[in-house]
Formats: structure tokens, C-alpha cells, sequence
């Protein structure tokens, strides 16, 4: 065998013959966690998986019977690049729930916002560029990024959000260093995995900055109208249009499994967009678009998403009555939509090297460092409330509570013994392990 398959490994004989960007792909924390969370005795607090039992099976099974029987030769067929024209303009009505105002024309429809998201790293980062993103920040964009040789520099968030002083010094900062800024990405509302949102003055002021800095916007917003009590601000994207690429998504008010996001980005970046989407997938699934439509046509998808605000608001108010009887003395947000509490331990407390043990006690949850591209939130975890019920959720924290106390006391008890000393005269001779002397 000739060429880079010699230097493979034992493991690959192709390893050295992949190209250089693959480096950037690494196993995502959340997803290794899903095999365990399957487990009937786990209670898991890790993945943002909805709870589509909340849906009802008669609205789906409706639109895709009429998707079968009276349009079967559209849906089973290829489509256009940028999505079926119904579908598009039913999701401008979407959108205008959150302000935005924009034509068909304007909105390209893709695989899920994932997808719009690998699309444009595509179009826009070459080796060493910067995404400046949320610290934390959402865990599979940060792969994506990287997988296209971004660079992942994060600004600081606090219970408000993305901090816009952060973001100023965060820029000049790159910037002095010599970095090009490709774009800022952010989650507004109901982050992931803060679960904060930021407010109307902060979102303004964020763009203000990026206009005047010339910095493009990527605002993300998969849990907009998962409000539990008022709508979230209205979305940036409703008042800047070209400076802004909004990314919508049906997997957390529909179903994730069905597949179907959408961005909506000014006229040029758009038209790349869709050349972008026909070179990686021809055409998004027409079938999947064709049942989401049939939905949204004939269902009553406002009083769906109302019932799923009220499921999410249950559990979120379980999540914290159980965090405060069991964990009284930390700290966490308190989100008011979306699916996420961001808990802070001790400072002491390394939450990825606890992970094995609560998993031990049959609790599952997402160590903070996935969702920071510099090894940040060691101390933090993420805790999920959209899938388990109320009374999973508060035995999961009761259980998770135990962990961390038990953490706690070993560190305490630990604390308390001294340094491992010489005699001279009676140790100097042995030999102390390497991990010691």
C-alpha cells in the first residue's frame, strides 16, 4: 500500500489520508450521553430531547395521509434548493410571531437549523477565522465551527445574557491579536444552555456594536415561542435585515425527527445559501416539508405550541422547587422559556470528572466544558427539564444532589490532610512515585 494510508494506524489504516479539517471534529458530550440516558432506570437531565408525546398522533397522522393520498407526486419527488414555496410562505407567518417581516423569497428552507448552520461555516470560514459566540455556547455549533478550521472565541454572558461590554473588549481583543471576525453567533432567547434571555436594550445594543463594528449576526432561535409567561423580545432580525441571518426550526415546536429548519439572510448571502444547499443535499426533503406544511395548514399549530409551553412550564417549575429543597446553597438561572437550568457547583467541583459517578447513581446530566470551546465551565453543568415528567425530574435531583454532597464531603475530607514530608535522616533515601516528588 503506497501513499498516506502509510501513515495510518492500527486502529485506521486511513487516518493520515483524511484532510486537514477533520481535526475539529470531536464526539459531542451531549450525544455520547444519549446511549445512557436510553437506560429505563436513569433519569436523565442531559439531552434537549422534546417531549413529542405532548403532540397529538391524530394531527400528525392526518397530514401525512393527505400528504400520501393527494400529493404524493409532489412530496415524493425532488424539490427546489431553496424549499416548496408553501411551506416558505407559511413560514413568514411563523415569524411574524416574533416581528420579523420578510418575503418568500427571503427565507431558504434547510435539513434542521443544524444544517443551516454547517452551511454557513461553509460559505464563510476559511482556517483561523473567528466566530465570536457565547461563553457558554451551544455545543454543536462550536463543533461545526470548528470542523471548518473556525476559531471559537467566546464573550461573556451573566443572568442578562450576552454581556455587550464583553462583547466590545472580546472584539478588540481578536482583533488587536490580528484575527479576522467572520460573524457573531448568538442564542437570544431562552439560551442553550444558559436557558436566559436577553433583553430588548441588550439586543440593540449588540447590534449597534456589530453594525459599527461590521461584524454579521447569526441569531439562533430554535425556543423562541416556548415562552412560559411572556413572549421573549421581539427578534433581532425584526430590525435589522441586512446585517442579521436568522435560523428557525419545527424541531422543537413540531418534532425534531421531521428534520425542517430555515434561515432567512440578505439577498446575496441568501443566494449563496441555496447554491450551498443544492451542492450538499440537492434538494431538502420534500417529503418532510411536504407533511410539515399539510400540519401547519390544517392543525391548530398555535394552540399546539401553547400546549407545549405549558408541559415545559411544569417541569421547569419542578426542576426548581427540587433544586432548592435539595441544593438550597448553589446557585442556578432561572430560565422563562426554552428547556435548560444552568446550575453552578463550588468552585472546587469539576462536573465532567463527577459525570461517571452520577451516572453510577442513575442520573445523567451535561458537563459545563461541552459547551465552551477553551475548556471553560468546569464548575457548571448543564440540566435539561423538556423530557423527563415532574416527578422523574425531582428524583433526578434528589439524586444528583446526593452526588454533588457526596463530592463535596470527599473534598472537604481530602482538605484536611497535609503534605506527604521527608524525615530527613529516615526517608531521604526512598524513592517518592513520580506523581508525588
Amino acid at each position: 500500500m503506497t501513499g498516506n494510508a502509510n501513515q495510518g494506524t492500527n486502529l485506521d489504516p486511513w487516518y493520515g489520508s483524511y484532510a486537514a479539517r477533520t481535526a475539529g471534529l470531536a464526539a459531542s458530550e451531549v450525544r455520547a450521553l444519549f446511549a445512557v440516558a436510553s437506560r429505563p432506570e436513569v433519569v436523565s437531565l442531559a439531552g434537549g430531547m422534546p417531549f413529542v408525546s405532548a403532540l397529538p398522533t391524530e394531527l400528525l397522522t392526518a397530514a401525512v395521509e393527505r400528504t400520501v393520498r393527494e400529493r404524493a407526486g409532489v412530496a415524493l419527488q425532488y424539490g427546489s434548493g431553496q424549499g416548496m414555496p408553501q411551506l416558505r410562505e407559511q413560514i413568514l407567518d411563523v415569524m411574524a410571531l416574533e416581528g420579523i417581516r420578510a418575503g418568500v423569497d427571503d427565507v431558504v428552507v434547510t435539513t434542521g437549523s443544524q444544517h443551516a448552520l454547517e452551511l454557513l461555516a461553509k460559505l464563510f470560514l476559511d482556517l483561523g477565522d473567528v466566530v465570536i459566540a457565547e461563553g457558554p455556547s451551544y455545543v454543536t455549533a462550536i463543533t461545526v465551527f470548528k470542523s471548518f478550521q473556525g476559531e471559537v472565541v467566546h464573550a461573556t454572558m451573566d443572568d442578562g445574557g450576552l454581556n455587550p461590554q464583553a462583547l466590545r473588549e472580546t472584539i478588540a481583543r481578536v482583533r488587536a491579536e490580528g484575527r479576522t471576525i467572520k460573524f457573531l453567533y448568538t442564542v437570544p432567547s431562552f439560551h442553550n444552555p444558559m436557558g436566559v434571555t436577553l433583553s430588548w436594550e441588550r439586543r440593540m445594543e449588540v447590534l449597534e456594536i456589530c453594525r459599527s463594528e461590521g461584524i454579521l449576526v447569526v441569531e439562533d432561535n430554535p425556543y423562541g415561542l416556548l415562552y412560559f409567561d411572556q413572549p421573549a423580545p421581539q427578534a433581532m432580525r425584526s430590525v435589522e435585515e441586512d446585517g442579521v441571518i436568522y435560523l428557525g426550526t419545527f424541531s422543537k415546536t413540531l418534532a425534531p425527527g421531521m428534520r425542517v429548519g430555515w434561515a432567512v439572510a440578505p439577498h446575496a448571502i441568501r443566494e449563496k445559501l441555496v447554491l450551498a444547499n443544492e451542492a450538499a443535499v440537492l434538494s431538502p426533503g420534500t417529503f418532510g416539508q411536504t407533511v410539515v406544511s399539510e400540519y401547519l395548514a390544517s392543525a391548530d399549530w398555535r394552540g399546539q405550541i401553547d400546549t407545549f409551553r405549558g408541559v415545559y412550564r411544569e417541569r421547569r417549575d419542578a426542576m426548581l422547587s427540587a433544586l432548592q429543597e435539595h441544593l438550597p446553597s448553589l446557585s442556578w438561572t432561572t430560565p422563562s422559556g426554552g428547556f435548560y437550568v444552568w446550575l453552578t457547583l463550588p468552585e472546587q467541583l469539576d462536573s465532567k470528572a463527577m459525570l461517571p459517578r452520577a451516572v453510577k447513581e442513575l442520573v445523567a446530566y451535561t458537563p459545563g466544558t461541552a459547551f465552551y470551546a477553551d475548556g471553560g465551565g468546569r464548575n457548571a453543568m448543564r440540566l435539561s427539564f423538556c423530557y423527563p415528567t415532574p416527578d422523574f425530574i425531582r428524583e433526578g435531583i434528589r439524586r444528583l444532589a446526593n452526588v454533588i454532597n457526596g463530592e463535596l464531603s470527599l473534598v472537604s475530607e481530602f482538605s484536611k490532610t497535609g503534605p506527604l514530608t521527608v524525615r530527613p535522616g529516615v526517608d531521604s533515601d526512598r524513592v517518592l512515585p513520580p506523581n508525588i516528588g
